[in-house]
């Protein structure tokens, strides 16, 4: 196990507006994955999040168990497959070991039994590699507020419990439309194209066969990726940074939002 300061070699900005209070008090990580570059990798990002800060990194489940006990993290981005033990049998430990820390799953493990067994363990988020920044930023950030609001909150009623749980349904539920900015029409051309394609589809080819430009094709495909109607892979060439290529997961968009009243 490295148990490490908060101080990370990451300098690059932040991508995008945070949610979180600029005062907020720093939320603590554990990052939990047997390779050593990945971890590094994970480890950049998140300090690249305010108001997070990495307390240390574990290769094995038996080491994020001791680093748990010694840095009292409050969130443990954990991966699945472990040299030596699965990741989600590392939760209970946690838990009997009498640990309050929330855990995020960081795994390749598509596995149906993975993500049930995630969900029934009370895990915060799961997250699917490969990933860019920003797929970590959104969930970290997310995190924070309902962390902040569970905290924050004094439960004299119903009602302060069911504005408590409101982020958690809010989370789970089916986007209400389009960001600003993107309309239906374009939506519904990118969305057929992502239906159509044989196996996955990237930005260039996606704004080749619409007629639109790379830049807002990309901003269609990645906004069905947010929702959960895309999934995206990546596709490492001999140099330069990996191809994000979109996969259509079944869910209805355009379409749905037309016959919901759009214009």
């Amino acid at each position: 196990m490295t148990a490490t300061s908060g101080t990370s070699d990451a300098t690059a900005p932040s991508a995008g507006p945070l949610e979180t209070s600029p005062g907020a008090a720093p939320i603590g990580v554990l990052v939990v994955d047997d390779d050593f570059m990945v971890a590094r990798v994970h480890r950049a990002f998140v300090e690249r999040v305010e108001p997070f800060r990495v307390l240390g990194v574990a290769g094995t489940g038996e080491q994020a168990l001791a680093a748990v006990g010694e840095l009292r993290p409050d969130l443990v981005l954990l991966d699945l497959y472990l040299p030596d033990v699965f990741g989600l049998d590392v939760i209970p430990r946690l838990r009997a070991a009498g640990h309050d820390c929330d855990v995020m799953v960081i795994s390749a493990a598509r596995e149906a039994d993975a993500v049930r067994g995630a969900v029934r363990q009370g895990v915060v988020d799961y997250l699917l590699k490969p990933f860019e920044f920003e797929d970590l930023r959104v969930r970290l950030q997310r995190y924070a507020v309902q962390r902040g609001r569970l905290l924050g909150t004094v439960v004299r009623s119903q009602a302060d419990v069911d504005r408590v749980l409101a982020g958690a349904a809010a989370q789970a539920g089916p986007a209400p439309g389009l960001p600003k900015g993107m309309s239906v029409e374009t939506a519904e051309l990118v969305e057929g194209a992502l239906r159509a394609a044989d196996g996955t589809l990237s930005a260039s080819e996606c704004a080749a066969l619409t007629g639109i430009s790379r830049v807002s094709a990309r901003r269609y495909l990645e906004h069905f990726h947010t929702v959960g109607s895309a999934e995206v892979s990546l596709r490492y060439g001999v140099a330069g940074r990996p191809e994000r290529r979109y996969r259509f997961r079944g869910a209805v968009t355009g379409p749905a939002l037309r016959r919901a009243g759009r214009p």
